[in-house]
C-alpha cells in the first residue's frame, strides 16, 4: 500500500456570496418537522436486562431512546461453513454493519418429514451466539415461505405436495406452528427482551396473496404463531414491496431495490431503474421479483404516516439467473445509497451482503429455485454468490470499499438523520428516465441538515451539470453552496453536510462527505471527511475566512474544552481504504486496500495473493507484534505495519480432457416464457479440464482459492462425481475456497464447461458478452486458472 498522502484542501469561512449567473439549484426546507407518533405499532417486548430499550415510533428507530439509523446485511448461515461464520461476522462489524440478518429456510432443515436439523451449517443458536459476539444485532427471517431464490421458496417438497400452502390451511398451519417452535428453541435465551442479539423477525416473504383464509388473516395467525413459539422482540416485520397484505399495526413493512431486474424476461438493457432516482411519494421501489402478482395497492402504501421507512432487500449485487446475468458495478451499487438515504430510509439494509453456496439435498437433490421444480427462475444449484460485498469464501468485493464510507457515516450522524425530513427541491425529474433534471434532496430538521446527490444511472451516462450551485431556505437563512459555480461530472453522488456541529466548531456547509468522527487522543478531536471527485472542498465556519495550509495533513478548525478540533480530508481512494475498528479500546483508522478487522483484541490483517500485508494505522498502536511485523512511522501520522509477500503461490496443473460437443439449443418456457436452463442430459456436450492440485499444502495459508476465468455458459467444478460448485458465466471471474472442502494433496478436480451459443436468447452486458466470429455458432473457452493463497496475520497492539 501507498503511503497515505499529503491531503489537500481549502477551508474558507464566512457568509459567502453565490456568483453571478450560476444556475442555482433551490430547496425550501423552512417548513417544521412533524412530531413523530408512538402507540400505533404493537411491539413486543422493548427492553433488556440491563435496562437497554429498542423502540420505534412512526418515523425511525430508537435505542436507548435515542435516534437510531442501522445498517443490516443479509448472510444466510446455512449457505456457509459454520467454520467461517466467527469471522465473517467480524468483518461484517468492522465494514459498518450493525444487524445481521438471516432467513431460515425450511427445506434445509426438514427436508424430509420428521426430526429437524440443527447440526452443523445449520446450527441457528451457534450463529446468533456468534454474531452477538461480533457486536452484531440479529433480526431472524421466520419464512415459512422465504423465497431467497430456493427450491419452493423454502417450503420442503413434501408440504407442497400434500397441501396448500401460504394460507390458513389446517394442515400446513400445523406444520408452520412446528417450524415456528423449533426456531423458537434454537432462538431461548437469545432474544433482545434475554439480553441477547435478536431484536426482530420478519414474518413470510413478499406476500400479495388476498383471499379467504389468507391476506391479513394470515399474517395475523403467523405472528400469533411466532409469539406461541417465545418470539417475543421488540419488531415484527414484513416486505413492503409488490403490494403487500398485512394487518396495519401489527407489523412494520420493509422495503428494497436493485439496480437492475435478473428476474425480468428481457434480453436487452432495461430502462433507468428508480433504485438511482429520489423518491418524494412512494416508499415502494419497483418490481423486486415477488413470484405471485398484485392485484391492487399494498398496505404500505396507506401506511406510509404510520410506520417508519425501514429497509431489508437494497441489493449490494444482484443473484445469477439464467436468462439473465447482470453484472453491476460498485458505482452502480454505492450511488444508490445517497438516493435512497436521501428519499427518507431510516433502516439501510442490504440483501446479500455476504454471499454463499446452497447445500445440497437428500439423494443429490438441487435446492435452488429452477424452472424444473416449478420456479419461474433458474439459479444455479449451489453458488449463491449475489455479487455481493463479501464473496462465499468472505472475499472483499471493490464494491464494499464503496459503501464503508457511507455505513460509517450513518454510525456517528445516522441519529441525526433519523429525525430529519425529506425535502423536494423546485425541480426534480419527472419519472426515473428523465436523466437532464439534477437528480438531489435535502434532509434537515431545523437549521441542520444533509444535501443528497447522485448523477449516477447504470448504463446510462449522465450529463455534466455544469456552473451548479445549490440554494437551501432553512428557517434560520438561507445557505447557498459551494461559494462559486461547480462542474458536477457524470458519475458523481455524494452527501454534504447544513449547520454541523463539529464538537462545538459551527460548520455552515462542506462540500466534502462526512464520514465519521476520532478522538485521537493528544491529537484532539478529529472529524473525517472524503472529497466529492472534482469537486473543490469547502468548508464554511463561523469566525472569518481562513485558508489553512494545503500541506498540514490534520487541519485544524477550532478548539472545544481547551482541545483541538481538526478536520482530515480523504481523497475518494484513501476513503475507499478506510476501515475504522475499536483496537486496544480506541477508535482507530485503518487504511488498507486488503481486509482488516479486531477478533480477540488483535487487528487482523488478511490478504490474497503473493502481495505484502499492508496497513496505516491513526492513532498508532502502542506496540504491535506478530511474527514478520515491520512497524515505521512515516514522520506524519501514519503508524506503517508490514509483512512481507509470499511469492510462493501453489502450482495448479490444468489439461484438457474433452473437448466441447455441439451443445442442443436454448429453449424458452417455464412460468416466465424466456430462456430456461438446459436440462441435465445437455452436459453432455461440455469441454472439461483436469485441475490437479498440488502435493504439498500451501505453508501457512488460511485458505486457498480457485480461480477461474472462463467463456461459456454454465461452468462446473467436481471432485470425483461430487460438486463442488457451480456457475451461470457473466464476465466475472470465478472463485472457490477449497479448504471447505477437505480435499487431500494432489488432489485433481474437473472443470466442465457447457458451450454458450451464439443464438442463446440470454442477456449478458455488453462488456462481457463474447464477440462470435463470422460462422462461430458456441464458445466454451477456459482463459485462466490459477490458485491463489489466503494469507491472515494477527497483530497483538
Amino acid at each position: 500500500m501507498n503511503r497515505i498522502r499529503t491531503l489537500t484542501a481549502a477551508l474558507l469561512v464566512g457568509a459567502l456570496a453565490p456568483a453571478a449567473f450560476a444556475d442555482t439549484l433551490k430547496l425550501d426546507a423552512r417548513a417544521p418537522v412533524a412530531v413523530p407518533q408512538t402507540g400505533y405499532l404493537k411491539l413486543g417486548t422493548a427492553t433488556s436486562p440491563k435496562g437497554e430499550t429498542l423502540a420505534a415510533n412512526s418515523q425511525y428507530l430508537l435505542k436507548d431512546g435515542k435516534p437510531w439509523l442501522p445498517v443490516m446485511g443479509e448472510y444466510h448461515f446455512s449457505r456457509a461453513p459454520a467454520s467461517q461464520w466467527a469471522a465473517e461476522l467480524q468483518l461484517m462489524k468492522a465494514a459498518g454493519i450493525d444487524i445481521v440478518a438471516s432467513y431460515v429456510f425450511w427445506n434445509h432443515h426438514q427436508e424430509l418429514p420428521g426430526a429437524f436439523n440443527w447440526k452443523g451449517n445449520r446450527d441457528l443458536h451457534r450463529f446468533v451466539q456468534l454474531a452477538q459476539a461480533a457486536g452484531l444485532k440479529v433480526v431472524v427471517r421466520l419464512g415459512p415461505w422465504a423465497h431467497g431464490e430456493s427450491r419452493y421458496g423454502g417450503i420442503p417438497d413434501w408440504v407442497v405436495d400434500k397441501m396448500p400452502t401460504r394460507g390458513n390451511d389446517p394442515e400446513y398451519m400445523g406444520h408452520v406452528e412446528k417450524l415456528y417452535a423449533e426456531i423458537g428453541a434454537q432462538l431461548k435465551g437469545l432474544l433482545w427482551k434475554d439480553g441477547g442479539p435478536v431484536i426482530g423477525v420478519q414474518l413470510e416473504n413478499e406476500y400479495n396473496i388476498r383471499g379467504a383464509g389468507r391476506g391479513e388473516e394470515h399474517i395475523s395467525a403467523l405472528k400469533k404463531l411466532a409469539l406461541k413459539a417465545g418470539m417475543d422482540v421488540p419488531l415484527y416485520t414484513v416486505t413492503g414491496w409488490d403490494g403487500t397484505v398485512y394487518p396495519s399495526g401489527e407489523v412494520t413493512p420493509v422495503f428494497g431495490g436493485y439496480p437492475d431486474e435478473p428476474w425480468a424476461t428481457s434480453t436487452k438493457e432495461l430502462p433507468p431503474k428508480e433504485t438511482h432516482a429520489f423518491r418524494f411519494d412512494t416508499r415502494v421501489s419497483g418490481d423486486l421479483g415477488a413470484q405471485t402478482q398484485a392485484h391492487q395497492p399494498g398496505t404500505a402504501e396507506t401506511d406510509k404516516d404510520k410506520v417508519p421507512f425501514l429497509g431489508a432487500e437494497y441489493g449490494p449485487g444482484l443473484p445469477a439467473m439464467y436468462r439473465r446475468r447482470t453484472l453491476v458495478s460498485p458505482d452502480d451499487i454505492a450511488a444508490m445509497l445517497p438516493v435512497q438515504l436521501g428519499s427518507g430510509v431510516n433502516l439501510f439494509g442490504y440483501y446479500m451482503f455476504h454471499g454463499g453456496r446452497n447445500p445440497v439435498g437428500v439423494g443429490g437433490t438441487g435446492l435452488e429455485e429452477s424452472t424444473l421444480s416449478g420456479g419461474y427462475n433458474d439459479v444455479p444449484r449451489i453458488s449463491y454468490d449475489f455479487q455481493a460485498p463479501l464473496g462465499p469464501d468472505g472475499q472483499q468485493r471493490p464494491v464494499l470499499t464503496k459503501l464503508r464510507p457511507f455505513h460509517y457515516f450513518l454510525r456517528d450522524y445516522g441519529g441525526q438523520l433519523a429525525t430529519m425530513t425529506v425535502r423536494q427541491p423546485e425541480r426534480s425529474p419527472a419519472n426515473p428516465a428523465d436523466l437532464q433534471t439534477p437528480r438531489w434532496s435535502v434532509r434537515s430538521n431545523g437549521d441542520s441538515g444533509f444535501l443528497f446527490f447522485n448523477n449516477h444511472v447504470r448504463q446510462y451516462p449522465m450529463p455534466t451539470q455544469t456552473a451548479t450551485q445549490f440554494e437551501v431556505q432553512l428557517p434560520g437563512g438561507t445557505v447557498t453552496l459551494p461559494s462559486a459555480p461547480v462542474d458536477i461530472p457524470n458519475g458523481a453522488y455524494f452527501v454534504w453536510p447544513l449547520n454541523l456541529d463539529l464538537d462545538g466548531v459551527k460548520l455552515r456547509y462542506a462540500t466534502a462527505q462526512p464520514v465519521v468522527r476520532v478522538d485521537a487522543g493528544a491529537y484532539g478531536i478529529v472529524h473525517v471527511f472524503a472529497t466529492t471527485a472534482g469537486i473543490p472542498a469547502e468548508f464554511a465556519l463561523p469566525d472569518g475566512v481562513k485558508t489553512l495550509e494545503r500541506d498540514s495533513r490534520l487541519q485544524r478548525v477550532g478548539t472545544s474544552n481547551g482541545r483541538a478540533v481538526s478536520v482530515l480530508l480523504l481523497s475518494p481512494e484513501e476513503a475507499e481504504q478506510l476501515s475504522v475498528l475499536n483496537i486496544a479500546g480506541q477508535r482507530r483508522l485503518v487504511f488498507s486496500n486488503q481486509q482488516v478487522w479486531v477478533a480477540d483484541g488483535k487487528l487482523q490483517l488478511r490478504g490474497v495473493g503473493p502481495q505484502a500485508l499492508q496497513a496505516a494505522v491513526f492513532p498508532a498502536l502502542s506496540k504491535p507484534r506478530a511474527a514478520g511485523l515491520h512497524v515505521e512511522q512515516d514522520g506524519g501520522l501514519w503508524q506503517q505495519l508490514v509483512v512481507a509477500g509470499d511469492n510462493t503461490q501453489p502450482a495448479l496443473q490444468v489439461s484438457v480432457t474433452r473437448k466441447a460437443g455441439n451443445a442442443p439449443k436454448v429453449l424458452k418456457g417455464g412460468l416466465a416464457g424466456a430462456a430456461v436452463q438446459p436440462v441435465p442430459e445437455a452436459f453432455a456436450t461440455a469441454a472439461t479440464w483436469a485441475l490437479k492440485l498440488p502435493a504439498k499444502p500451501a505453508a501457512g495459508a488460511e485458505d486457498v482459492l480457485l480461480e477461474l476465468d472462463f467463456v461459456g455458459d454454465i461452468g462446473r467444478v467436481f471432485s470425483g462425481t461430487t460438486m463442488l460448485d457451480d456457475w451461470y458465466y457473466n464476465g466475472q471471474k470465478w472463485q472457490i475456497g477449497l479448504r471447505q472442502f477437505k480435499l487431500k494433496p494432489g488432489a485433481e478436480l474437473q472443470l466442465s464447461v457447457l458451450p454458450l451459443r451464439a443464438d442463446a436468447p440470454v442477456y449478458i452486458d455488453a462488456a462481457h458478452r463474447p464477440a462470435f466470429a463470422a460462422g462461430q455458432t458456441q464458445v466454451a473457452e477456459l482463459r485462466g486458472a490459477r490458485l491463489l493463497t489466503v494469507r491472515r496475520v494477527s497483530i497483538t497492539p
